[in-house]
């Protein structure tokens, strides 16, 4: 519904209720409408879902059309990304937001500072879900407000040209708020805990949930050592979970991403079910470690299998666990990522050790050959090394190739000596179109960095840090911080108004008329950055 549209509606709404609603001026109770346009949570999952699956199927019709995201751990951080991102690109098309269940451990639990093993609580994700959400409609709030003042500026000068630009911008205004993929962990539970917080999660705005196939008690985070398994029926059950979640809330094309950790997992808790030779839980068992048995050194408490006719001891520890053969995870990473698809997931997460295009290419290879369309949300992990790890790949071509690498130490081309080289320059190369090419070559329709906000905010504390308190004094603020901001057009610059206090000041103007106390007069020191 078009401005002039909004303001008739509310017009005639004002009127039909007489006299005691004579002081609401239409215009204004329009202008907040339109600052809100998402009502609830599922508003924004609806919008949204439509959203990601209109890019899924651009991505296949065309790789080049992949999607990114960063992983915000605070709703300002959140906002600030996406304030950024229409700055500097005009849309936010293909561009989304990830919740990491690593920070919400790490930063947002009540117990303090957590590893990722799912031991913070299960509602600190739907309540950060719903904080970043209430952010970005903030910043549709403030902007479209900005674009109010100035209307109204327009119309005091009498240029009727610039009104109706400006109300043209308002009816085609572009909103701050993207898809979220977010991360519910192994569920929290069993199926049933699962669907439970998949509802929270969904009804806080989440289009999305990643769901990934370890134990839920045992979970580990992606890149650490100790990673457990369940057998697919467990997993699949969870997936049915989220479908049921999605479609109880009316969010009919909700997106499920079932990430396996087969490849960097070792063992399982559980043997699986089987009925019959070939079926699933068969499969599954047969990536276990066993022995023949040897009826003469049956030992306490040792477990047996059937195998093709033979009877076997799976390797047992004392964790209880068991453990699979080595070499093995691929193959039971392609059952995963085949077995999810058709059991009702929508996009695939394989989480590996390294970011390797041929590694993730060869398995997705595999996949595709049973579901032609298959398509990844892949890590871009902070975990990786990233420069080591390409410098390597580099040398290791060249080296195949028969180039001369006498020159470089394999194992120190992470030093700054190696900077600027020919083989760091490849290298950087190949990480700058690293998402471009996993896209094409790889199916990754989605790439997002996990803890990306985390490191930033980090990096730049330390820098604050070392100047402030050392000898550059204010001095290593105002230079790094807020002139920067001012010469970079960075709107929070002007904190106050990122807060809402202009907000405030339209609300105050609406409810109060030329009585309102307002904070935005001439004596405000965000007016020295107009300035500016």
């Amino acid at each position: 519904m078009t401005y002039q549209n909004t303001i008739t509606q509310m017009r005639d709404v004002v009127a039909a209720n007489g006299a005691s609603w004579a002081a609401i001026d239409p215009e204004s109770a329009a202008r907040m409408a339109i600052q809100n346009r998402f009502r609830t949570g599922l508003d924004i999952a609806k919008y949204t879902a439509k959203i990601m699956r209109a890019d899924m199927a651009a991505y296949d019709a065309d790789s080049a059309q992949y999607t990114q995201s960063l992983g915000c751990w605070h709703g300002f951080v959140a906002q600030q990304k996406l304030i950024a991102i229409k700055k500097h690109f005009g849309s936010t098309k293909r561009r989304y937001l990830y919740l990491s269940g690593w920070m919400v451990a790490a930063l947002r639990s009540e117990f303090g500072p957590l590893p990722d093993q799912s031991m913070h609580e299960k509602t600190s994700v739907p309540a950060l879900i719903e904080e970043l959400y209430t952010f970005l409609k903030q910043a549709d709030a403030r902007e479209l407000g900005m674009m109010f003042r100035a209307l109204d500026a327009a119309r005091k000068a009498g240029d009727a040209v610039e009104a109706k630009r400006l109300e043209n911008a308002i009816d085609n205004y572009e909103t701050h708020v993207v898809p979220i993929i977010a991360d519910i962990d192994a569920g929290f539970g069993n199926a049933e805990a699962t669907y439970l917080l998949a509802k929270k999660m969904i009804e806080a705005g989440a289009c999305a949930l990643q769901i990934e196939n370890q134990v839920s008690d045992e979970k580990q985070c992606g890149h650490q050592d100790g990673k457990v398994t369940v057998p697919h029926e467990d997993f699949l059950q969870k997936i049915r979970a989220c479908r049921m979640a999605f479609l109880e809330m009316g969010v009919e094309d909700g997106i499920i991403v079932a990430r396996t950790d087969s490849l960097g997992a070792g063992l399982t808790k559980q043997i699986a079910f089987s009925k019959e030779p070939g079926d699933l839980g068969d499969q599954y068992n047969s990536f276990l470690d066993a022995d023949e048995v040897d009826p003469a050194n049956i030992t306490n408490g040792q477990v047996f299998i059937s195998r093709n006719g033979k009877l076997l001891a799976p390797k047992r520890l004392p964790s209880n666990l068991f453990q699979f053969r080595a070499g093995t995870g691929e193959d039971r990473v392609v059952l995963d990522c085949i077995t999810s698809l058709q059991n009702g997931a929508d996009l695939l997460w394989i989480e590996t050790e390294k970011p390797h295009v041929e590694q993730i290419a060869s398995m997705v290879d595999r996949i595709r050959e049973v579901v032609p369309n298959a398509k990844l949300v892949y890590n871009n992990s902070p975990s990786f090394n990233w420069t080591l790890n390409f410098r390597q790949q580099v040398f290791d071509a060249w080296e195949a190739a028969g180039k001369d690498v006498s020159a470089y130490d394999r194992a120190r081309l992470m030093s700054v000596d190696y900077d600027g080289t020919a083989l760091s320059d490849e290298a950087d190369e190949k990480i700058r179109t690293f998402q471009r090419d996993a896209a094409a070559r790889a199916g990754i329709f989605h790439h997002l960095i996990t803890l990306p906000t985390y490191h930033t905010a980090a990096l730049s504390t330390d820098n604050l840090a070392r100047e402030y308190f050392g000898e550059a004094g204010m001095l290593g603020y105002v230079k790094n911080v807020q002139r920067e901001e001012i010469r970079q057009g960075i709107a929070c610059v002007k904190h106050q108004n990122m807060s809402g206090s202009d907000i405030g000041d339209d609300h105050k103007e609406y409810f109060a008329g030329e009585a309102a106390l307002k904070a935005g007069g001439a004596h405000n020191t965000m007016n020295q950055f107009e300035a500016a």
